[in-house]
C-alpha cells in the first residue's frame, strides 16, 4: 500500500487517473443513488395511492350496505375483496375501536386499543381529528414473516343520511368509524430490489466504460504525449534540442509541443551562445594583455591569467603581495583589502618588479565578486601596465619645461587667444620687449587692442579666416607704430580651443626695403631722364613756337586774329597741363610712400606706366600692343609699388630688345612689346612679353635673386626684378618668367582679386 501511494505521489499520470477516477465514481454513484431513491419514492407513492384508492373503493362499495345496516352483505363484500392477492387485512372499526367487520373472522368483535398504531392517527388528540392527510394515515410495519406491510386508515364520516336514516347517530359526530386496509409490500419491495440491482449494474457498467474510455483517452492523448515531452525535456536539460517530438495533435497538447520545441531550440541556441561567450571570456581572461588575479580575504591567489603567470611565475597557493613584490606581508595601502571592507571598486597606482627584475608601474583596479546571497567571497584585481605611459609622462614633463622655456624666451611675441572673443589668455616675455606691455597689463584684453582703431573691425574677421597677415600695423604701449607679420594657427590651451598668434616686427626690414625700392626708383628715374626730357621738350617746343609767333606779331605791330590767338592759347594751356602731368607723375613715382594694400585698378596702373615710356619706345621704333579685358576687377596692392613693378618690366623688355638689335648681323623680326591683362574669379593676370634676346638657359630660376643680372657690367644693378618679386609677393600674388633664348621673354604677374566690403563697394 505504501509503495502504491509512493508511486501515485511521484507520478502526475497516476495522480490524474486517481483524481479523475475518484471524481467519476463519486459523481456516477451519487447519480445512481439519487435515481434509486427517486424510483423507490415514486413506486411507494404509487402503492400508497393505490391502497388509499382501494380503501375509498371499499368504503364506497359498502356505503349502501351500511346505510341499510346489511351486515351479511358487508361481511361478504369485505371477504371477497380480502381474497385478492396482496391484501392481508380489511377491517372496519367503530368509534370505540371495536372491529365490526374483517376478512379475518377471528378478529370480529375484538376491541383494539384506542392508542394503538392504527387508531392513534385520529385519536392522538381529544376530540379525535376528523380530517387527516394521506401521509399521516399511512403506516409501514413488519409482518410475522419479516416482510413489510402497508396499512392505510380511511375515516368513515357521519353523513346526513346516517343521521336521518335507520341509524341513530348524533349529528355532532363527524367520524363514525374507520376502514383499515393492510397490503403486503413484498411485490413492491421485490420490484424496488430489482430496480436497485439493475441501476447498480448499469452504474458499474457505465463506470467501467467511462473509466476505460478515460484511461484510453488519457493514454492516447495525455500520458503518451507527456512521456514524450518528458523525454524531450530531459534532452533539453542535457543540453540538446527538443526537436522532432512525434506528436501530431492539433489541440493544446500540440501547441504545447510546438512551444517546448521552440523553447528547446531557443535554449539550445542560447546555450551554444553561452558556451561561446564562456569560452570567449575564458580566453579573454587568460589572454588579455593586462594582469588579472582573483584573491580571497587572505590575499591568496585563487585564479590568475596567462599574463600574470608569465610575468611573476607564482607558486601554487601563493599570496598576492609575495608574487607581486616579494613581500612577506600585505602592502600598506592594499586596494583589495579596501574592496573587502567597503564592497566597492578601488583604484591605485603601484610600482614593482616583474620576474626578470624590470621595474614596472601599474594602474590597479579592484572589484568585489559576490555569491548568490550577495556576500563578497573574493576580489578581482586588474593591473594595467602603465610603465610606458609613466616614461612618456616624465618625458612630456621635460618636454613641457623645455617648450615652456622656448615659449617664454622666443624672440618673437607669442599670444594665446580665445577663439570667439580674441581675448589674450597668455603671452611670452618678448611681448614686453616689442610692445612695452607687462603680461599683467595685457592679459584679459582683446588682441585687437594692438591694432589702430580704424583697422580693428577689418582684422576681427580676417584673423579667423587667414593664417598669415603681412605688414600689419600695431601700436605699442607708448603709442609708437610698428609693422608686423602676424601668423595665426589653431591650437589647444588648458583643454580649450585657442588661436596661437606669433608676430614678427618687420619695421626695420621694411625700412631697408623702402630704401632699396627708393634707390631702385631713383635708378629708374635716371634711366628715364632722357625720355622724360624728350617728353617735356615736346610741350615746351610747342609753347616756345606759340610764344615766338605772338612776340613777332607784337614786335611787327601786326594784328592778331582773335581765332588764331585763342587756338594758340589753348595749345599752350594743353601742353602746360601735359608737362605738369609728366612732372607730377615723376614726383609721385619718386616719393617715398608707406606700403598700404588697397583695392586698385591693375589695368589703369599698367597704362600709366606705359605713358612714361611711350615716347622712348617710339624713338626706338618699338611697337607696343595692349589688350586688356573689359571689366577687370580691382586687385589688392599698393598702386605706387605696382607701377614700379610694371616700369621695371618695361625697362627690362626695352633693354632686351635693344641688346638683340645691337648685335651684328641685324636680326629679322619686329621690335614689339605685348601687354595684356585677363582675370578669373580669384586672380588678375598681367602679361608683359617682348621679342628681345631672352634669358640664357639655366638662369631663369636665378633672375629674382638680389643683385643677380644678365646685363652687362655697369648697365644693371640686379635689384629691379628682386624688388619687383618682393612687391608682388607682398601683395599676395606671384610672378613667373618664361623665356626662349634669342626669341624673347614673357613675364606673368598674378594678383589676387580684392574682396570688397559693402562700404568699399559703395
Amino acid at each position: 500500500m505504501r509503495k502504491l501511494w509512493t508511486i501515485i505521489q511521484g507520478s502526475l499520470i497516476s495522480k490524474l487517473i486517481v483524481a479523475a477516477g475518484t471524481a467519476l465514481v463519486v459523481c456516477v454513484s451519487a447519480l445512481s443513488y439519487l435515481a434509486i431513491s427517486h424510483q423507490e419514492d415514486v413506486l411507494m407513492a404509487y402503492v400508497v395511492a393505490e391502497a388509499d384508492r382501494m380503501g375509498n373503493t371499499i368504503k364506497l362499495g359498502t356505503r349502501y350496505a351500511m346505510m341499510l345496516n346489511a351486515r351479511e352483505d358487508l361481511n361478504q363484500i369485505i371477504s371477497n375483496v380480502g381474497r385478492q392477492e396482496g391484501i392481508l387485512a380489511i377491517r372496519i372499526y367503530n368509534k370505540d375501536g371495536q372491529i365490526k367487520f374483517s376478512n379475518i373472522p377471528e378478529e370480529m368483535d375484538s376491541v383494539t386499543d384506542i392508542k394503538s398504531q392504527a387508531c392513534f392517527v385520529c385519536h392522538r388528540s381529544s376530540p379525535p381529528v376528523a380530517d387527516v392527510p394521506l401521509d399521516a394515515r399511512m403506516r409501514i410495519f413488519d409482518g410475522p414473516n419479516g416482510q413489510r406491510n402497508l396499512g392505510i386508515i380511511s375515516p368513515i364520516h357521519n353523513e346526513p343520511g346516517c343521521a336521518e336514516g335507520c341509524h341513530f347517530h348524533p349529528r355532532d359526530k363527524k367520524v363514525l368509524g374507520a376502514i383499515d386496509v393492510v397490503l403486503s409490500l413484498e411485490a413492491a419491495d421485490r420490484e424496488i430490489s430489482t430496480s436497485k440491482t439493475r441501476i447498480i449494474g448499469f452504474t458499474a457498467i457505465v463506470l467501467l466504460a467511462l473509466g476505460l474510455s478515460i484511461f484510453l483517452f488519457m493514454m492516447r492523448f495525455v500520458i503518451r504525449p507527456i512521456r514524450k515531452l518528458i523525454r524531450g525535456a530531459k534532452r533539453i536539460a542535457e543540453g540538446g534540442q527538443c526537436a522532432g517530438i512525434d506528436i501530431s495533435q492539433h489541440d493544446e497538447m500540440g501547441t504545447l509541443v510546438d512551444a517546448i520545441e521552440r523553447m528547446g531550440k531557443s535554449i539550445s541556441e542560447k546555450q551554444i551562445e553561452l558556451n561561446r561567450q564562456r569560452d570567449e571570456y575564458q580566453s579573454l581572461f587568460s589572454q588579455v594583455p593586462c594582469i588579472i588575479t582573483v584573491q580571497d580575504r587572505n590575499f591568496r591567489l585563487l585564479r590568475y591569467n596567462q599574463e600574470f603567470r608569465e610575468k611573476f611565475r607564482p607558486r601554487p597557493g601563493d599570496f598576492c603581495y609575495h608574487a607581486y613584490k616579494g613581500r612577506n606581508e600585505k602592502c600598506p595601502n592594499c586596494p583589495v583589502e579596501l574592496t573587502f571592507k567597503t564592497g566597492k571598486s578601488h583604484c591605485s597606482e603601484e610600482t614593482g618588479f616583474d620576474a626578470d627584475g624590470t621595474q614596472r608601474h601599474w594602474l590597479v583596479t579592484t572589484t568585489p565578486i559576490t555569491n548568490s546571497e550577495g556576500e563578497i567571497v573574493s576580489a578581482m584585481e586588474m593591473c594595467l601596465d602603465i610603465t610606458s605611459r609613466k616614461q612618456l609622462e616624465e618625458e612630456l614633463e621635460k618636454s613641457e619645461h623645455k617648450y615652456q622655456a622656448i615659449f617664454r624666451n622666443i624672440p618673437n611675441p607669442v599670444f594665446v587667444l580665445e577663439v570667439e572673443s580674441l581675448r589674450m589668455l597668455d603671452c611670452n616675455e618678448s611681448v614686453t620687449l616689442v610692445y612695452g606691455y607687462e603680461p599683467f597689463e595685457i592679459l584679459g584684453r582683446s588682441f585687437l587692442d594692438l591694432f589702430p582703431k580704424e583697422d580693428r573691425d577689418r582684422f576681427a574677421r580676417r584673423l579667423l579666416q587667414t593664417d598669415v597677415h603681412d605688414r600689419v600695423v600695431h601700436t605699442t604701449k607708448d603709442g609708437r607704430r610698428l609693422f608686423a607679420t602676424v601668423r595665426v594657427s589653431p591650437s589647444e590651451f588648458s583643454g580649450q580651443k585657442v588661436l596661437l598668434v606669433t608676430t614678427s616686427d618687420i619695421t626695420k626690414r621694411l625700412e631697408t626695403e623702402q630704401q632699396l625700392i627708393q634707390a631702385s626708383k631713383m635708378a629708374t628715374l635716371g634711366e628715364m631722364a632722357t625720355g622724360m626730357a624728350h617728353e617735356l621738350n615736346q610741350p615746351l617746343s610747342v609753347i616756345k613756337t606759340a610764344a615766338s609767333f605772338i612776340v613777332r606779331k607784337i614786335t611787327r605791330s601786326e594784328p592778331l586774329d582773335p581765332g588764331i590767338l585763342a587756338e594758340m592759347a589753348q595749345e599752350i594751356d594743353a601742353h602746360v597741363d601735359r608737362a605738369s602731368k609728366i612732372i607730377n607723375h615723376l614726383r609721385e613715382f619718386g616719393r617715398k610712400p608707406e606700403m598700404k594694400l588697397e583695392p586698385v585698378d591693375a589695368g589703369g596702373i599698367l597704362r600709366r606706366a606705359l605713358d612714361i615710356f611711350s615716347q622712348q619706345l617710339k624713338l626706338r621704333e618699338i611697337e607696343v600692343s595692349v589688350h586688356l579685358d573689359q571689366g577687370l576687377p580691382l586687385v589688392l596692392a599698393d598702386a605706387g609699388r605696382l607701377e614700379q613693378v610694371f616700369i621695371n618690366m618695361l625697362i627690362n623688355a626695352r633693354d632686351a630688345i635693344e641688346e638683340k638689335w645691337a648685335a651684328e648681323p641685324k636680326p629679322e623680326g619686329v621690335k614689339r612689346i605685348q601687354l595684356s591683362a585677363s582675370h578669373d574669379s580669384q586672380y588678375v593676370s598681367v602679361v608683359i612679353a617682348d621679342t628681345g634676346c631672352g634669358i640664357p638657359s639655366g638662369v631663369v630660376e636665378k633672375i629674382f635673386q638680389p643683385f643677380f643680372t644678365t646685363k652687362k657690367v655697369g648697365k644693371g644693378t640686379g635689384l629691379g626684378l628682386s624688388i619687383s618679386y618682393g612687391i608682388v609677393k607682398d601683395c599676395g600674388g606671384d610672378i613667373r618668367a618664361y623665356s626662349t633664348p634669342g626669341q624673347g621673354t614673357r613675364f606673368i604677374i598674378t594678383l589676387p582679386v580684392a574682396v570688397l566690403d559693402a562700404e568699399e563697394r559703395t
